[in-house]
């Protein structure tokens, strides 16, 4: 079984992704793997040099703040850069959820819906919390400032949308508890 935990910026997705890991459920994380995809996946590579030029590398490392600033605000960069990364990512996953011996995996990845991905799991776990937290906790992981953060947001589908979307959905609002939600979610799926 494929899940996917997806949920806005800041709303806790890795915080509920290393609960499931200590439940034995092996988790892929599509912004880590981008990251490293930029670097050693030759195609990826030479697609992201063909499309926004060889200064979007410097000594063999993606330059991530020269490639933000080409698709800042431009919205056909934007859906350029998310041409090559997502469908190598989905590829990625595909190859090491074959990899996995554990009858359920896990995707964490904020853009599920808005990429057309979720058609690649089987269900789907979104995470929520109220946007001023979120707000805060993006800003302090990232030294992001507000302006940032909500034009990262507006980017995004709201909790609403994702949650009507969604199989299942956990509240992470720093007061209610975690685990009972995350354990009602396994059982639910059969998997604890």
């Amino acid at each position: 079984m494929r899940i996917a935990v997806t949920g806005g910026i800041g709303s806790g997705k890795t915080t509920i992704c290393k609960a499931l890991e200590s439940l034995s459920i092996p988790v892929f994380y599509a912004d880590e793997e981008v990251k490293k995809m930029y670097e050693d996946d030759a195609g990826v590579r030479a697609s992201t040099v063909e499309a926004f030029g060889e200064a979007v590398y410097s000594n063999g490392k993606l330059n991530k703040k020269l490639l933000a600033q080409k698709v800042f605000g431009d919205e056909a960069a934007l859906a350029t850069l998310n041409a090559i990364a997502h469908p190598a990512v989905a590829k990625r996953f595909a190859q090491w959820a074959e990899r996995q011996c554990a009858p359920c995996v896990a995707q964490e990845a904020a853009l599920i819906f808005e990429s057309n991905a979720h058609r690649l799991f089987d269900k789907i776990l979104t995470v929520n919390a109220p946007e001023e937290l979120r707000i805060q906790r993006a800003m302090l992981r990232d030294g992001s400032t507000r302006g940032d953060v909500l034009r990262r947001m507006k980017r995004q589908l709201s909790d609403a949308e994702r949650t009507s979307l969604a199989d299942f959905c956990i509240v992470n609002d720093d007061a209610t508890p975690l685990l009972p939600q995350i354990l009602e979610v396994c059982r639910s799926l059969g998997v604890q």
